[in-house]
């Protein structure tokens, strides 16, 4: 009676071999098929897969963080032209990830393929007869008993079967072995990398990312022309978006008051109405962090929200060359935020608004500060410039390439420091600046991943053939 574990001879036992001197082209092709299939080659390219995912969480990324990304640029001039070819602005879209990417599921088939023709093979094969000499086994025992053969080999079938041994009984001896569940879980896992991997591909492909700022009180369309940022799929079609609409009719914060955190929001809540199609009946959703709204196969997410001052802008003509609520960005977790004005048909001159909004303004170490995210002393603080203001770039960058910052008569830069209802006049006619009020925006996030039931399937896959 033997016990033998069928052994485990797939591809991804095979180390990387040495490269020979001379071969032919067919030679060559297995020798590198056996390389990329190998062990050494496979965890060198996990290796590189989570390195290479590195810098897209720490440098900004284009498609994500316009804002941020520009930042970076202005504040990295000599590093941002060598970022820019190596794709670090747009880490996960650029070709080098992209090749790690597809030569690790290369790897993975050629592992999986040979592997599982192996363990089919033996599964089919009978377990190998008992020696005729059991002093041969490694581990062996001798028992004598008045039992007759035929009950003794009956007997141990029956306790090994028990035992979920595979068991061929001969004319005069029992043959079991077991084992081959760690191997099937080791397959298993292997095709769960496999199937993450293509889920991954496939939203990808045909999936979308957009987003877009909503003022409270206004409403979207779910249309491309809508979108302030929006990543599409290498095969995604324009057509496949669905026609739903919603409208941000109330937002409610619940902010901190105690504790190292003070400040910020707990949690925030956006009530929509919305419609599946333009003929559908309009219905209620409380937007929430991580409860997003599902409309058919669209998904849409309340990822952040802020202020947005109302700003107007009157040239030296007196006509109101800007007017409406003006989207300023966070930059630390009490809401101090950063926003730009571009008034291009201002006349004599272009003005470009540049600075900060201080929901809670306050002087710290003699420095302008928010301390708390809530509306509690509002102060908006704008510089200003004047000339070719570019209203073509970012909404959230002011280029000032082609601009002058006005100035006092002393010589030190004039700024505008402005409570709610003020309005100052610019130096030089150029016109005047009014502080109307203050509304909230929501940073909603629309995303369609069609494969993220197929990468779900492999995370289940992957922990079965752990427990296997």
């Amino acid at each position: 009676m033997s016990n033998p574990e069928p052994k485990d001879t797939g591809g991804r036992d095979r180390q990387a071999t040495p490269m020979p001197t001379d071969m032919n082209a067919r030679e060559l092709g297995r020798w590198m098929w056996r390389q990329v299939t190998s062990m050494r080659t496979a965890l060198v390219l996990l290796l590189l897969l989570a390195l290479a995912a590195i810098p897209g969480s720490i440098v900004p990324q284009e498609d994500v963080d316009s804002l941020g990304a520009s930042r970076w640029r202005d504040a990295h001039p000599k590093l941002t032209p060598i970022y820019e070819k190596l794709g670090m602005f747009s880490v996960y879209d650029s070709p080098w990830f992209s090749a790690i990417y597809i030569l690790l599921m290369i790897s993975l088939v050629g592992c999986i393929v040979p592997r599982t023709a192996v363990y089919w093979r033996a599964l089919r094969a009978k377990p190998p007869g008992a020696p005729r000499n059991l002093s041969r086994l490694p581990e062996h025992a001798t028992h004598t008993t008045a039992d007759t053969p035929g009950d003794v080999l009956a007997r141990a079938a029956a306790e090994l079967r028990k035992r979920r041994y595979r068991v061929v009984v001969g004319e005069d001896s029992v043959s079991a072995e077991k084992g081959y569940l760690r191997e099937a879980g080791n397959l298993v896992f292997h095709l769960s990398v496999l199937v993450v991997l293509v889920g991954f591909a496939i939203g990808g492909l045909y999936g979308y990312k957009g987003g877009v700022i909503v003022i409270e009180g206004k409403g979207f369309s779910n249309d491309l022309t809508q979108y302030d940022d929006f990543v599409p799929g290498s095969l995604f079609k324009g057509e496949d978006l669905e026609p739903f609409s919603f409208t941000v009719k109330d937002f409610e914060v619940d902010w901190l008051t105690e504790g190292p955190r003070a400040g910020m929001a707990r949690k925030f809540v956006s009530t929509l109405e919305y419609q599946e199609t333009p003929t559908s009946e309009v219905k209620t959703y409380d937007l929430k962090v991580n409860h997003p709204l599902t409309i058919g196969s669209t998904e849409v997410f309340l990822i952040g929200h802020g202020y947005a001052p109302v700003i107007t802008v009157r040239d030296g003509n007196g006509d109101v060359a800007y007017s409406g609520p003006t989207v300023f960005l966070p930059v630390d977790q009490t809401f101090a935020s950063f926003g730009v004005v571009k008034a291009g048909f201002a006349e004599p001159a272009q003005i470009g608004l540049e600075g900060d909004f201080y929901p809670t303004f306050a002087l710290g170490d003699g420095l302008p500060r928010s301390s708390f995210g809530d509306l509690i002393n509002p102060l908006l603080s704008l510089s200003v410039f004047t000339g070719e203001v570019n209203t073509g770039e970012s909404i959230y960058v002011l280029d000032k390439s082609d601009t002058e910052q006005v100035m006092k008569a002393d010589g030190k830069p004039f700024r505008l420091d402005m409570r709610e209802g003020d309005t100052i006049e610019l130096p030089d006619g150029l016109g005047s600046v009014t502080f109307d009020g203050i509304e909230r925006w929501n940073k909603i996030q629309i995303s369609r991943t069609p494969g993220k039931l197929i990468a779900l399937t492999g995370v289940v896959m992957a922990l079965l053939g752990l427990l296997g």
